[in-house]
């Protein structure tokens, strides 16, 4: 299981690459929902974590003004 990113870093990000890890995330979590499935998906809790990634990136930019 991967650690969760702390807020601090995703604040010192600038807006543009909160973009981009949104976007990566997004996909990463299309794959694991699809592995999930499949039967595929070695970890039971990545979805989760996938999820919880995007919120806290979704978070910084609201706090940042981002309209989404």
């Amino acid at each position: 299981m991967m650690k969760p990113t702390k807020a601090r870093e995703l604040r010192s990000m600038s807006v543009e690459d909160l973009m981009a890890r949104l976007k990566v995330l997004r996909a990463q979590l299309r794959d694991a929902r699809f592995r999930r499935r499949l039967g595929q998906l070695e970890d039971k809790n990545l979805v989760r974590y996938y999820r919880r990634e995007i919120a806290r990136v979704l978070t910084v930019l609201r706090e940042k003004g981002v309209k989404l």
